[in-house]
């Protein structure tokens, strides 16, 4: 059994990215793994000042709901990311979270697993790319951790336009077999 981290970055609840998600946790619950969703839009993110602050204290100095999620992602075996795609990259909200992981840097997490769960307008699979390119820089950042999948929900331009789609079922599947 792995504990899983699933970090929904959209800024609208019930969206299709964090659809996807949910059918990721689904699935990763039914292989018998303990799942924690962790919403963003929840948590009064704040940007980061680059103050390093974090590099030799066990929090940030910033008075958001960050301080709460670092060592459930610490003492995580797999973080799962959910963002829409805006202008081909992560969302800002994902974008600023990701920021916002500086105290993770020196400290011995146990994740080593990162899948990447994204929903895009665009029909094709370069529309990706940037995102796929931001998960990977920042899972570079942290010794033997790799990031094995993304999911590349594409032709999403309402709101729940995923439903109609093999996605779910593809998201479902992901996290069973993680």
């Amino acid at each position: 059994m792995k504990k899983v981290i699933v970090i929904t970055s959209s800024p609208r609840k019930g969206g299709n990215s964090e659809t996807l998600a949910d059918c990721f946790i689904k699935g990763a619950e039914s292989a018998g793994h303990s799942v924690k969703k962790i919403a963003v839009r929840d948590l009064g993110l704040q940007f980061c000042t680059g103050c390093m602050y974090c590099q030799s204290h066990d929090n940030c100095v910033l008075g958001d709901g960050m301080n709460a999620v670092y060592s459930e992602i610490e003492n995580s075996d797999v973080i799962a990311f959910a963002t829409p795609v805006y202008y081909y990259a992560v969302c800002g909200q994902l974008k600023t979270f990701l920021d916002r992981l500086n105290p993770l840097y020196p400290r011995k997490n146990r994740f080593k697993e990162v899948y990447l769960l994204a929903s895009a307008a665009e029909n094709d699979d370069g529309a990706f790319d940037g995102a796929a390119s931001d998960i990977n820089g920042w899972t570079a950042c942290f010794d033997g951790v790799k990031f094995i999948k993304i999911l590349r929900g594409k032709g999403l331009e309402g709101r729940e336009d995923v439903s109609a789609t093999p996605f779910p079922e593809e998201a479902f599947n992901m996290g069973k077999n993680i």
